[in-house]
């Protein structure tokens, strides 16, 4: 009876702690606006510009498909995953390679504003933006994501 008595004490002290560090006013973060410019950290190496790259091609995407960065990055995992994402929202897949496709061009922009890219290789990727199928630029952003 005893050990009752001390696990009710403790349930009630855990929730009285909850309570007084705000517990009861919890609000989950709201997703970032992937229209919103991403601040570009000064990349030490091709790995880490790629990875910006990656980051700003998803912001592209989602700010133009208009849904949160969290559902493109689920989306773009695989090939059935995009079309399911489709389907979802009620589009068809030019629509969506469209939005891939104008991320990327995005991420270009954004990778040459912050001299992560010289204006050649902008020329050149945005040449690859709009002449490689879709399917191949995702195969990029899946790699980098792991």
């Amino acid at each position: 009876m005893r050990s009752i008595g001390a696990a009710l004490a403790a349930s009630a002290a855990l929730i009285g702690v909850y309570l007084a560090l705000g517990g009861a006013s919890y609000e989950p973060a709201k997703a970032a606006d992937p229209c919103a410019t991403r601040p570009w950290r000064d990349p030490s190496g091709t790995t880490e510009t790629v990875e910006q790259i990656v980051l700003s091609t998803i912001d592209g995407a989602a700010c133009e498909l208009g849904v949160s960065r969290e559902e493109v990055v689920l989306a773009f995992r695989s090939r059935d995953a995009l079309q399911a994402f489709a389907r979802e929202h009620g589009w068809s897949d030019p629509e969506v390679e469209r939005g891939a496709r104008r991320g990327f061009e995005r991420a270009i922009d954004d990778a040459e504003r912050a001299d992560a890219i010289g204006a050649t290789t902008a020329r050149i990727l945005r040449a690859v933006a709009s002449r490689v199928p879709v399917d191949e630029l995702l195969d990029v952003v899946r790699l980098v994501l792991g």
